[in-house]
């Protein structure tokens, strides 16, 4: 089959209107990139007439903004992308348009034309700032788009102003990754590491805080790798972003994710002391906890050196939330590998991690290994790795029982009268209260203690 595929830029876009006329769906896997790259789509389209709806049946638009690090994440994006095109065109009597962007799309944009005729655009995680015309050239009848490129800084010129809710919001800072681990497609899909300037970090965190923004979390792939120039072409690093962002007035909470420990310098850790801005909480991934595998992996770092960082953040903040990445099963694991691994999650005592049984992902070095790990004794390995981290976070979480924590309120849940915040450890707390006290600090004292998070009641001035 012969597929027409258009490559090219024209500078044209859709017109835009006052009020929406188009529904938008736009469902995201993944990381928290990527989640952030789903909002800023939707105030992308906005202006163009495109108004969010959670029912894909009812869109006349669906964005499927893809990640690419699980097993068979490409089957899972074709399987989604059949069963919506069949639900919505049943419901709605007529095809929608059906876009795939992030980064399945980059790594595998000419296949999903090649194999799913529905789509009539693919785009990567760095060119989605160009929907809006991608969107004009299909309406137009012009032949399907593809946009894989990996422009520099381009996107957050062309981005709209955010529009924040809850208090919070993230803050790309840095984007694209160096360091080619054995088994992450990242730095092919998302590009190499590019940091934006300083000056326009700055400013967005400025225009966020002026629209009732307490707390910014700063994203990245290796976030503290950032090393973006100022308003006079002075190069900072992270602690020194950090430390001029804590100036700015309003703003009261800063987070950041995710971090590499070869990138995690004493100055960072540091600040954890000097700036009360800066909120006890980090998550900094080792993978495992055996030297053997971490070199395997190209991880660069050593378990002790690891632990070292650890250390030094506990001995500076006692109640410091460290949270992690662990993939078991890589390749030649062996049951003293994963015990090694499991010592690790018992000292540091994670607040919360990710974890997975590893899975090859096509074109990475760990692809091609032959030692692969029997997927049985995968799962086995990973049950009781999240057994142990989930013990790990009752066990964290159970110091805060009666405590009273400031905590900046994000949403309602579904719950009615119920509100849902986190604290400065980042453990979410839910209590009762009017919805009104969103986007506020309020301190609420912890009554009970679960898993994944704290209820609490307001505590009331005298």
């Amino acid at each position: 089959m012969t597929v027409q595929v258009q490559i090219q830029h024209d500078n044209f876009e859709l017109p835009k209107v006052d009020n929406p006329i188009y529904k938008v769906h736009i469902k995201s896997y993944g990381c928290q990139m990527n989640v952030y790259d789903a909002v800023r789509m939707q105030e992308l389209l906005a202006p163009f007439g495109y108004e969010h709806t959670d029912e894909y049946t009812e869109a006349d638009l669906i964005v499927l903004n893809t990640c690419h690090i699980r097993e068979k994440a490409d089957e899972k994006v074709f399987s989604d992308l059949g069963r919506m095109f069949k639900s919505n065109r049943k419901v709605r009597k007529k095809d929608p348009l059906i876009a795939v962007g992030g980064c399945v799309g980059q790594a595998q944009g000419k296949r999903i034309m090649q194999r799913a005729p529905q789509v009539k655009i693919v785009f990567g995680p760095q060119t989605y700032h160009r929907l809006p015309e991608y969107i004009a050239k299909v309406q137009r009848k012009q032949k399907r788009v593809v946009n894989i490129d990996l422009p520099k800084l381009e996107k957050f010129d062309a981005l709209p102003a955010q529009k924040p809710q809850g208090g919070t919001a993230f803050l790309t800072i840095q984007e694209g990754c160096d360091k080619f681990c054995a088994f992450c497609v990242v730095p092919y899909t998302r590009g190499a590491e590019i940091s934006r300037p300083a000056k326009d970090v700055l400013k967005e965190a400025q225009d966020l805080v002026a629209q009732g923004v307490k707390e910014v979390t700063l994203l990245g792939q290796n976030v503290n790798a950032y090393h973006g120039v100022d308003a006079n072409n002075v190069e900072l690093d992270f602690a020194e972003l950090i430390r001029r962002l804590a100036q700015v007035e309003g703003l009261e909470r800063i987070r950041f994710t995710t971090s590499h420990p070869n990138n995690t310098t004493a100055e960072l850790i540091d600040l954890f002391r000097t700036e009360p801005k800066l909120m006890p909480y980090f998550h900094l991934p080792v993978q495992s906890g055996s030297n053997r595998i971490l070199q395997a992996m190209n991880r660069n770092h050593t378990i002790e050196e690891y632990m070292d960082i650890v250390r030094k953040l506990k001995e500076i903040r006692p109640d410091i939330a460290m949270s992690s990445d662990f993939i078991v099963g890589f390749p030649g694991e062996t049951e003293e590998d994963f015990e090694d691994t499991l010592a690790v999650v018992a000292e540091v005592g994670y607040h919360s991690a990710y974890s997975f049984a590893y899975s090859p992902r096509p074109g990475t070095p760990a692809a091609a290994l032959t030692n692969q790990v029997d997927e049985v004794v995968k799962k086995e390995r990973l049950a009781m790795l999240q057994a142990l981290i989930t013990a790990k976070q009752e066990e964290y979480n159970s110091q805060f029982m009666g405590q009273t924590l400031p905590v900046l309120v994000e949403t309602e849940t579904k719950e009615e009268g119920q509100l849902r915040g986190r604290s400065p450890h980042n453990v979410p707390v839910n209590f009762s209260g009017n919805k009104r006290l969103i986007g506020e600090v309020v301190n609420v004292k912890i009554i009970e203690v679960r898993p994944n998070s704290l209820v609490g009641e307001i505590e009331l001035v005298d």
